[in-house]
């Protein structure tokens, strides 16, 4: 082999060494299990960064709350210690302010409504808000509309939440949320909460009928009211310190990978919700309807306590207005 050739090999060791040096396997976590359509969308956003990057760049799922509960996650993406992770956009509303929007009780009409108001200018606008705050936001994933569950009361109507003590996510606007149905709210990590329902220490919970089955909420808790009060969606981050280490290239193909996630997530979502209802039924599960107006009468409070720059109220006119 003549020294040209040998050359050329040698050449191509070292960049294929140079790019194997630089290639990263990011680590993402998540609280629900393996299986999830949101632990599931994000390891098809691996294989998809794996495609777009020529194998530089993967990502690995800590699924099950592995890594620890959702507000862990966010403190570990802020300092980089994770490169990314999927929380609900609730844990997020007291570091985003923008961010209580999506959050706030009917806001969003329907499940299209809400898709279609995320995906455009708005959900972009409200994700780049997170990102003085140490995060870059990549993408929205369903969270479906979220109902009250308890164990021993069945909720008939708005009256009967009076004085329970339902589990809400660790977010001040989810607390005044359920204090304006007058519940007593309990702010609680979402892995705590099946051993809360089981051993009384609250009386129920809210959450969506995935959720409700996968984490078998539904075993301790088996009145499930659809009162839908919220949309609140999923948001995928990035760590921002991770970020800015990247190249343009490589920021361009993690958030092309993340949106395309999304449209796999959602096909996912939307057969969970259906197989999960199935199943918390056949499990012993009793879905009541319930009469939204009076819910929908009291949450003018939680706008008014939250929604108090004229930047977030005119926010909340674009939803409302978006077609």
């Amino acid at each position: 082999m003549s020294f040209k050739a040998l050359s050329k090999i040698a050449i191509a060791a070292t960049i294929a060494l140079g790019f194997a040096a630089q290639a990263t396997e990011f680590r993402s976590a998540d609280t629900h299990p393996d299986g999830y359509p949101t632990v599931e969308a994000v390891k098809f956003m691996g294989k998809r960064l794996a495609e777009l990057t020529n194998n530089k760049h993967s990502i690995k799922v800590y699924p099950a709350s592995a890594l620890g509960q959702e507000k862990d996650l966010i403190e570990q993406t802020k300092i980089g210690a994770l490169a990314m992770s999927r929380v609900n956009i609730g844990p997020m509303n007291n570091i985003c302010a923008e961010t209580q929007v999506p959050t706030l009780p009917f806001l969003f009409r329907s499940k299209d409504h809400m898709r279609h108001v995320l995906d455009g200018a708005i959900g972009e606008e409200i994700l780049a808000s997170c990102a003085p705050q140490g995060f870059i936001g990549l993408a929205y994933y369903d969270s479906g509309a979220r109902s009250i569950y308890t164990g021993k009361k069945q909720i008939k109507s708005f009256a009967d939440v009076k004085g329970m003590k339902i589990r809400v996510q660790q977010s001040d606007l989810w607390v005044s949320l359920l204090e304006a149905m007058g519940a007593n709210a309990t702010p609680m990590p979402y892995g705590e909460v099946y051993t809360a329902l089981k051993t009384g220490l609250i009386d129920g919970a809210e959450n969506n009928f995935p959720s409700y089955d996968s984490a078998k909420h539904f075993e301790a808790a088996k009145y499930y009211a659809m009162t839908e009060h919220s949309m609140a969606p999923e948001v995928l981050l990035f760590s921002k310190r991770t970020w800015d280490t990247l190249s343009a290239d490589d920021q361009k193909a993690i958030k092309q990978a993340a949106k395309e996630s999304v449209v796999y997530m959602r096909k996912l979502w939307d057969e969970k919700e259906i197989a999960s209802q199935k199943a918390v039924v056949a499990g012993g599960a009793i879905i009541t309807q319930v009469d939204k107006a009076p819910f929908q009468a009291a949450m003018k409070p939680v706008y008014d306590k939250f929604i108090k720059d004229d930047k977030l109220k005119s926010l909340v006119k674009r939803v409302q207005d978006s077609k």
